[in-house]
């Protein structure tokens, strides 16, 4: 048993949930923060622990965002810094996406520094999208692995639509936070956690299910397609959530994490072949069958190669298949 506390942003997340939630199954104590009084409260209550703590902080793009909470719990020794817009309806690229993701960063990492000299692990939730080239920079010969890098810009982050944005803001978030540990040279070590599209049941109730994180309306849309509909060609690269949390604690229990960037993805998807896992198991349901025949050709037109060995080796554990966490995922839609 542990009496470690541990520092969660962002708490009320898709990712971060499930991080909670196994963190408190191996008896950590866990403070979480999120923006307001009432969604702390419903966080509260969906996860009904008595290690579970939270505080409000409104805006972490603010530069003492984290200094009270890390005075005030100087029992915190480890930061897990989750927190970062995940937004596509925006007015400003650089206002809503990129500064409020690099400016939390640095805000976490210089509090830190400054308040906390007890706290020795840092994890950073980044994203696929801070290491493979999308869009225009989509290269499906290039195998990219844990050292590879979006080559999109600032300036194109800054003055494109939301999705480069979005993939400059993790990129930048990272920069910025090995810039720091580079120039700062702070007595703690920082990990980088980077998934890909994240499919898997919410770690609590779903109360409104109209408001699915990004990734998990992947699998809500297949499950609204009609049965006559044909299914749009979309693929890309998956990760199970549940896998993504536990790679976040790997990530500043292990020794081997030091340091590292750990790309977590377990498998290649479609519409068509959610839809198929879907047929399969719920028959009921009245949606296209899915022609698991044209993957091939969208995998050569959406999807990148990629070598994350190293991370599975780091993690030690293995990975929850795309059939496993669809049968789940729906279930959970469905029940």
């Amino acid at each position: 048993m542990t009496s470690t506390t541990v520092f969660v942003s962002g708490a009320n997340g898709y990712i971060a949930q499930h991080i909670i939630k196994q963190l408190l199954g191996k008896n950590y104590n866990v403070i979480g923060s999120v923006r307001s009084q009432s969604k702390g409260e419903d966080l509260a209550s969906l996860v009904n622990h008595s290690n579970f703590s939270y505080v409000v902080i409104p805006s972490i793009g603010d530069k003492d965002a984290f200094y009270d909470v890390l005075q005030s719990h100087p029992e915190i020794t480890i930061f897990l810094h989750t927190a970062s817009p995940v937004t596509f309806e925006i007015d400003d690229v650089e206002r809503d996406l990129l500064r409020p993701a690099i400016d939390g960063t640095i805000n976490a990492l210089a509090a830190i520094k400054k308040h906390a000299p007890q706290i020795e692990r840092v994890v950073i939730t980044s994203s696929g999208g801070a290491v493979f080239g999308f869009n225009n920079y989509f290269n499906r010969g290039t195998i990219h692995t844990e050292e590879s890098w979006n080559p999109i810009s600032y300036e194109e982050s800054k003055s494109g639509d939301a999705v480069n944005g979005y993939f400059g803001s993790k990129k930048y978030a990272e920069l910025a936070a090995l810039e720091f540990v580079e120039t700062e040279k702070p007595n703690f070590d920082v990990s980088f956690v980077t998934p890909v599209y994240n499919f898997g049941p919410q770690a609590y109730e779903v109360k409104d299910k109209s408001k699915l994180n990004f990734s998990a309306e992947v699998v809500n849309t297949v499950l609204k397609f009609k049965k006559e509909d044909s299914i749009p060609e979309f693929g890309n690269i998956f990760a199970d959530v549940r896998d993504v949390a536990h790679a976040h604690i790997v990530a500043f229990e292990s020794k081997e994490s030091k340091g590292k960037r750990l790309l977590v993805a377990s498998d290649n998807f479609t519409f068509d072949s959610i839809a198929h896992i879907i047929n399969k198991h719920f028959p009921n349901v009245q949606i296209p069958q899915g022609d698991l025949s044209k993957n091939e050709a969208i995998y050569e037109q959406m999807v990148q190669k990629y070598d994350n060995s190293r991370t599975n080796e780091i993690l030690g554990f293995d990975l929850i298949s795309l059939e496993q966490s669809i049968i789940d995922t729906v279930g959970q839609l469905l029940a």
